[in-house]
Formats: C-alpha cells, sequence, structure tokens
C-alpha cells in the first residue's frame, strides 16, 4: 500500500489535502502521472495544511450561501453558444468547463468546474441538464440551453 497526499478531487476517493492509502500500482500507474497525488513525507504535512486552506477558500462556507445559489441555478435556465452544424450536431461535446464559463457569464455566480457533472455527452443543440454539487449535502440541477453559434 503506498500512502499520497491528494492534490485534486477524486471521485469515490477523496478530496485535495486527504492523505490517503491505496494499493501500489493505483498511484504508481494512475494518481501520480496524472498529477491527482503525490507521495506522503513528514515534510508533505505542511502541503496539506496549504492545500486545505486553498480548498476552504474555494469552498462556499455557509449553508444559507450554498443553498441560494443553488435557487438562483435552478431558476434560471443558462445559454451557451457553441459552433454546430447545420442539422443541430455539435463539433466535439459540452465540457463542465463550458458549463462553469457559460454560468459565470450569465452573471449566476463562479462554479469549480471539477463539481460539475455531465450526465450524458451533450452533442447537440437544444435543452440539457448538469448538475453541480455546491457542498457535501447541497446538490443543483442546472438547465442549460444549448445554441449554435453565430
Amino acid at each position: 500500500m503506498a500512502k499520497l497526499i491528494l492534490t485534486n478531487e477524486v471521485a469515490g476517493l477523496g478530496s485535495a489535502g486527504d492523505v490517503v492509502e491505496v494499493k501500489n500500482g493505483y498511484a504508481r500507474n494512475y494518481l501520480i502521472p496524472q498529477g491527482f497525488a503525490v507521495a506522503w513525507t513528514r515534510g508533505g504535512e505542511k502541503q496539506v495544511a496549504s492545500i486545505r486552506a486553498a480548498r476552504e477558500a474555494r469552498a462556499i462556507h455557509a449553508h444559507e450561501d450554498a443553498v441560494a445559489l443553488k435557487d438562483a441555478l435552478e431558476s434560471n435556465t443558462v445559454r451557451l453558444a457553441v459552433k454546430a452544424g447545420s442539422e443541430g450536431r455539435l463539433f466535439g461535446s459540452v465540457k463542465p468547463a463550458d458549463v462553469a464559463d457559460a454560468v459565470q457569464a450569465a452573471g449566476l455566480g463562479d462554479l469549480d468546474k471539477r463539481k460539475i457533472h455531465i450526465t450524458s455527452p451533450i452533442k447537440s443543440t437544444g435543452e440539457h441538464e448538469a448538475t453541480v454539487r455546491l457542498r457535501d449535502d447541497v446538490t443543483a440541477v442546472i438547465t442549460l440551453q444549448v445554441v449554435a453559434a453565430k
């Protein structure tokens, strides 16, 4: 088993700054090469503290703030203008970062793209949905209006 410090959030494993124990192959072949984790050392404890401080600064602190943001996101439709062909098929697909940029451009708030989950790939124009985990206990569903860019 390898002891690691996560530098990014990994689904099913933990958040940035967590110290986890995983199998050697998972650490050596996936987490470390992808930049999701670094090897744990005694000196790394200072790094853990700084990662946690940065995560706390980005986090939505109050439950009320998260609920207010959830209400704002769910009551509005977010428009995304993307390159599309004549039949409404997109060139590529809509990514979580595109959704975060569209929400910010709409003036609804600043979302972390790593917290956005698109259930099925968005490859056509029309209405789609994405979920955002604002806190561990608050999840919002965003309605996306995908239109062809002129």
